[in-house]
């Protein structure tokens, strides 16, 4: 970072283009060298490290607080053999895609993530059209609104975990409003904010706290739960019972519905990868942190989701739950209020730990695409704030929209919940896009974290799977369907997709040619890239 000043700028390429020396002392080092052989100018410092990284990649899953908001799931879909065997299963699947990110990842370590390796794994007449549905009509449209709706449930779900306390905390006499949701959300979501305009070496600090409390709180849970409730299920219960509440038949086909769970908590598993621009050695920090943090969510969530099936008692009680939340209920009926209270609000805790790194991962993404002039007014949000070398333009656009997003959620709880089902298939969707141009194309050169011949296997059963989950989460988890319980996903995917076609024929095709590149190295010399002018290359502001 020491070979930039905070005024340097990279001119366009041009014969007359002033080149600067990259030094192979300690002026740059090795990760912002390769970055710059990517075709990116390094503006960030680097203060992410391995701990920091992985604390910041469990804490996107936010396992304690998510299974308590998507609980609900497997118990509707089958009962206690349903929230046991869809976790492992539905968990595999989630982990091959994580897997598979890692492994792209290491290859291409920028805040572009997924998006951005459309550009070395398309052959180079498609790139324009796949990083366009992959980009910026998909991961822009797919990834990009994808990761907006998974920030705003994550807010929307921190406001309901604080009500749902201050309920129980009543003794059920008050009951959360939408209005009171909406507001508390965009309270917290303001608070996010501010947090994310602190620098790097704040956010790393505040990363590093995240694991270790949320790790305490998941023994504490279990533990508790374990000692209190004398009246348990057995082992037969747990893992055989099989009481299907959503009304589809055949249960087989119900089952299948307690997958959302985990599929839903292990999603948004490249937001590390967003971060790579920020983290140290991170062709190897970045895959490492995803994947470490994937397989404890995976393992720590089934036994976690054991311990509260063999705790819960009557299952249709806690789905009853005045407080919206059963194992909030279930805390409850086993440790009684002021456990209960305190066990919700901890959850809530955790769902801010979810937020903070959501929008510090989406800004980014924004920030990425700002500097590809994807997006209106790139130059604004492309900017960097003097006093935190951070994005602090693209933090509070990435934080509007959210609460633009859960505004919805006053004229229509069915709407919003259809928007924050479609963040999962959104997501996978454009996940699965990079892995199948990996597979087909033959251009992927592996970075120094890779699958070995277990690539391609891993890459097949992570597109499968979730390319089936993605489907699963378009139908309604209830029958009969009625307008009040109706999964409208499906007409939000389509008209996202039938938009950004449109929106490509009228103009997206006549400039877009794919993931711009801004510099690249020849010589040891850092040179203007492909494009004759960056969207405010290191400005500040």
């Amino acid at each position: 970072m020491a070979a930039f000043s905070q005024d340097d700028k990279i001119a366009p390429a041009s014969p007359e283009v002033d080149s600067r020396a990259i030094s192979s002392g300690n002026e740059m080092d090795e990760a912002d060298e390769a970055l710059a052989a990517l075709g990116y100018v390094p503006v960030f410092k680097r203060e992410f490290s391995m701990w920091s990284s992985f604390s910041f990649a469990l804490s996107i899953s936010g396992l304690y607080a998510t299974v308590m908001a998507t609980f609900s799931y497997p118990l509707y879909a089958g009962g206690a053999a349903s929230v046991t065997w869809c976790w492992l299963i539905g968990g595999a699947g989630a982990l091959s895609l994580a897997l598979s990110i890692a492994e792209i990842s290491s290859a291409y370590p920028t805040s572009g993530a997924m998006y951005f390796t459309i550009k070395y794994l398309a052959p180079e007449g498609y790139v324009p059209i796949i990083a366009w549905i992959d980009g910026d009509a998909t991961i822009g449209w797919l990834n990009l609104i994808g990761t907006i709706s998974g920030s705003a449930s994550s807010e929307y779900g921190a406001a309901q975990m604080l009500l749902s306390a201050v309920s129980i905390r009543s003794h059920f006499t008050y009951s959360p409003t939408q209005g009171h949701v909406f507001g508390v959300m965009a309270a917290l979501t303001v608070i996010h904010a501010l947090i994310n305009s602190l620098s790097t070496a704040w956010l790393k600090r505040l990363a590093s706290l995240y694991a270790v409390f949320h790790i305490s709180i998941l023994l504490a849970a279990s533990i508790s739960l374990l000692i209190l409730q004398k009246d348990k299920h057995t082992a037969k219960y747990v893992f055989t019972n099989v009481e299907p509440e959503s009304g589809w038949s055949p249960p087989g086909f119900s089952f299948l519905f307690g997958c959302l769970s985990a599929a839903w908590i292990m999603t948004n598993c490249d937001a590390t990868a967003r971060i790579a621009e920020e983290a140290k050695d991170p062709a190897r920090v970045v895959p490492t942190a995803i994947v470490s943090a994937s397989v404890f969510t995976y393992a720590a969530g089934w036994l976690f989701n054991i311990v509260l099936v063999f705790c819960m008692g009557d299952p249709k009680g806690l789905l009853r739950s005045p407080a919206g939340q059963p194992v909030a209920q279930l805390f409850y009926n086993v440790m009684g209020p002021g456990a209960a209270v305190f066990f919700t609000a901890v959850g809530f805790l955790i769902m801010n730990f979810v937020c903070i790194p959501s929008i510090q991962a989406g800004s980014r993404t924004v920030w990425a695409f700002a500097r590809d002039g994807m997006l209106p007014a790139s130059r604004v949000w492309y900017r960097i704030w003097k006093r935190t070398d951070t994005p602090v333009l693209a933090v509070w656009l990435y934080s509007v929209l959210c609460i633009l997003v859960n505004l919805i959620g006053l004229g229509s709880y069915t709407t919003i919940a259809a928007i924050f089902n479609m963040c999962a298939v959104a997501l996978n969707l454009s996940y699965c896009i990079p892995i199948i141009c990996k597979l087909f194309y033959g251009r992927f050169e592996r970075g120094p974290w890779h699958l070995g011949p277990a690539s391609v296997f891993v890459n097949v059963c992570a597109c499968i799977w979730n390319a089936f989950m993605s489907v699963i989460f378009l139908f309604p988890t209830v029958r009969p369907v009625e307008p009040g319980n109706m999964n409208y996903a499906i007409v939000i995917l389509a008209f996202v997709l039938l938009l950004a076609t449109i929106y490509w024929f009228i103009g997206g095709r006549f400039y877009y040619t794919g993931p711009r590149t801004h510099t690249r190295i020849a010589n040891g010399v850092i040179v203007g890239g492909d494009i004759a002018e960056t969207p405010a290359d290191q400005e500040k502001c």
